[in-house]
């Protein structure tokens, strides 16, 4: 063959190949409509729950931030294989998260990530949080507020901790975009106009909450030896 026709041919293959996995908002939102996720979820903000009755009749968490929130290689692949990240039911207390949600093929749970990805928030600026092994993080985190009254989290030895109301912050930072983390804890009616978590604005300062956010971004799964 000669050299420029294979040139040629290759331009074409990569071409086409970076084609195929280009983000398609467009189609993911489509998936997501004709999947009925729209029945669970918001995706128009800002957020629509003003009362608590408000906040009681929703099914499942609000998305239309969830460019924001998320990371998009794990939201790809929780939506083709979910598994449950609040212990307890939505909005319930009292009875177990039975883990229905359901699953998206292949091909629809990438599409809907690029949806997803793509409905983010102003109120996060980007590049502001590091994840970090943070002492002062961690006594806030444990001991001062403590959030982990709340949350499950891996503490020594991998040993799953903390209470069970909350989401689950085993492995954040694999989950949640560090900026994200930080924008919540400083501002979180944006998000969440009627909730149940502290409002911790007055009780830390911006390098607590700072602290904070860095010591839960850096919750991920132990490397093995």
């Amino acid at each position: 063959m000669k050299p420029i026709l294979t040139a040629a041919l290759s331009t074409v293959f990569l071409v086409t190949t970076a084609s195929s996995v280009l983000a398609d908002p467009a189609a993911g939102k489509a998936a997501f409509e004709a999947k009925g996720c729209g029945d669970c979820h918001y995706t128009a903000g800002p957020a629509k729950e003003k009362t608590i009755d408000d906040q009681l009749a929703k099914k499942g968490p609000e998305l239309w931030y969830a460019g924001s929130k998320f990371q998009k290689d794990w939201l790809g692949k929780w939506l083709a294989d979910p598994k449950p990240i609040r212990p307890m039911k939505f909005n319930v207390l009292t009875e177990e998260n039975p883990g229905d949600h359901p699953k998206l093929a292949g091909a629809d749970a990438a599409s809907v990530a690029d949806f997803l990805m793509s409905l983010t928030s102003t109120d996060v600026p980007a590049g502001k949080v590091k994840p970090k092994k943070n002492p002062k993080g961690r006594q806030i985190f444990i001991k001062k507020m403590p959030c982990s009254g709340c949350h499950q989290y891996a503490g020594r030895k991998n040993k799953i901790s903390g209470g069970r109301s909350g989401p689950s912050l085993v492995d954040a930072g694999v989950r949640l975009n560090p900026d994200w983390i930080l924008a919540y804890l400083k501002n979180p009616k944006v998000f969440k106009p009627v909730k149940m978590m502290p409002v911790f604005t007055g009780l830390l300062s911006d390098k607590d909450m700072m602290n904070v956010a860095r010591y839960v971004a850096n919750f991920k799964p132990k490397k093995k030896k």
